[in-house]
This record gives structure tokens, sequence and C-alpha cells, in this order.
């Protein structure tokens, strides 16, 4: 679920960061630019493990600042196909649920793309109704995993999509 990832960066350091030491500028610049960020093909940024080198510090022409090239460490979030997240249920609106793995509370897994069944009551929480009529009500702060009542495999949710998709071509 969670990777190292090296990579190596220009990073153009302002001037007001210079009143620190370099590498906690350094560090500080390079958490402005990836925290909570999603990196294509590595992940979510969850934090700036370790800077390994610096090197630099050149000030290239028409530029006000210093430019290091630097080559860091990121402990990125990158959960692998087939792997069960189990997260809490932190609320829903009439669009859907929004879930949190506690370090990452920007989950929302919107109402069509539930488990058949699965609606909105009166009172506004969501239900999965069973084949014998039994209502399961999701809430808020109980746990889901991809598995559980409520929830689905990624791939049932692109299923459904492609046979929505497939309804209103006909249509």
């Amino acid at each position: 679920m969670f990777v190292l990832s090296q990579i190596e960066h220009n990073l153009p350091m302002p001037p007001h960061l210079l009143n620190q030491p370099l590498v906690d500028a350094i560090k500080a610049e390079l958490e402005r630019l990836f925290l909570d960020k999603v990196v294509a093909n590595l992940g979510l940024c969850v934090s700036v493990y370790d800077i390994r080198s610096v090197e630099g510090g050149f000030i290239f022409p028409g530029e006000g600042c210093s430019t290091y090239k630097v080559s860091f460490r990121l402990l990125m979030f990158r959960p692998f196909v087939g792997e069960v997240l189990v997260g809490k249920i932190s609320g829903y609106d009439e669009k859907g649920l929004h879930v949190s793995l506690d370090f990452f509370s920007d989950i929302c897994i919107p109402g069509h793309l539930m488990q058949y069944g699965t609606a909105r009551a009166l009172d506004g929480r969501w239900m999965l109704k069973t084949e014998d009529g039994d209502e399961l009500y999701l809430d808020i702060d109980d746990e889901g995993s991809i598995k559980g009542d409520g929830l689905g495999l990624l791939a049932w949710w692109a299923a459904d999509e492609e046979e929505g998709e497939e309804v209103e071509a006909e249509e």
C-alpha cells in the first residue's frame, strides 16, 4: 500500500526561504510541491521521506531564485490491484458516501457505483436492500471494505458503468 519513490527534481528555491537552513528550506518547498498531490504513475504523496543529495545553487539568467538539483524519496500511497482497503464512512449526501482512510479523507463513492440494491432511505442514509427484504444501513463511522455490504469491487463498478452507457446509447 505504501512505497518509497526516489525522484530527482530541479528545484527553484524562492528567496524568502533562504534565511532558513538549506535542507529545511528544501524540505519545506518539496512538501509544498508534492504533499497531498497525486504524482502520475507513482500515487498519492503522503510525506517527504528524506533528502538524498543536493547539488547546485545556480542562478539562471532572468530568474530571481537559485535552483538546486535535489534527489529525494517520497512516501507514496499506491494500493495494488486487488488490495482490500478498509475505511470509515465519514459522511454521506444525495450523491453518495464519503470515506476516510485516516490519513486520507477525500474518497467519494457515488451512489450509482454501489452494489445493486443500494438506495437512500427516507432519513437520508444509504442502505442496501437484500433479496430477503432486509435493510442494511450504512452509518457514519461504520467500517466498509471493498468486499463489504454496500460496496463492491472496482470491476463491478466499471461493469455497471458500461451497462449504463449501453442503456443510454440505446435510448
